[in-house]
């Protein structure tokens, strides 16, 4: 298969997961969403973000109108997601650098080092 085609099917299979995790949090709780008081969401922030793992909070049809009503609760949601996201971000495998340039270095070790030039020495 090639890279294209993987990368087709893993974003179809991210999808379907974030299609899951939506329809796993309509069923888990009967809270009305859209009756939702600031207060409400404040309580309930850190359990929406902790059942929103591959689909953001933002995107969450069930907050659409609650986070459109109240444009600071949607500023909070959109940082909270920047912060979360930057934070998954530092556990992303670090690439090594390539072969070729530990190569290069290693001929730079090798070179003969160039004589210093003293000024003023007789």
């Amino acid at each position: 298969m090639n890279d294209q085609n993987q990368n087709d099917q893993n974003q179809n299979d991210q999808n379907q997961n974030d299609q899951s995790q939506l329809d796993a949090n309509k069923t888990e709780d009967d809270f009305n969403y859209d009756t939702m008081t600031q207060a409400d969401f404040e309580e309930r922030l850190p359990d929406i973000f902790a059942t929103h793992t591959t689909v953001k909070v933002s995107d969450d049809p069930r907050l659409q109108k609650f986070l459109h009503d109240h444009p600071d609760a949607a500023s909070l949601v959109r940082d909270l997601e920047t912060i979360a996201e930057h934070a998954r971000s530092l556990f992303e495998p670090v690439h090594d650098p390539s072969d070729d340039l530990w190569a290069k270095i290693q001929s730079r070790l090798d070179e003969p080092a160039e004589p210093e030039f003293t000024e003023g020495i007789a």
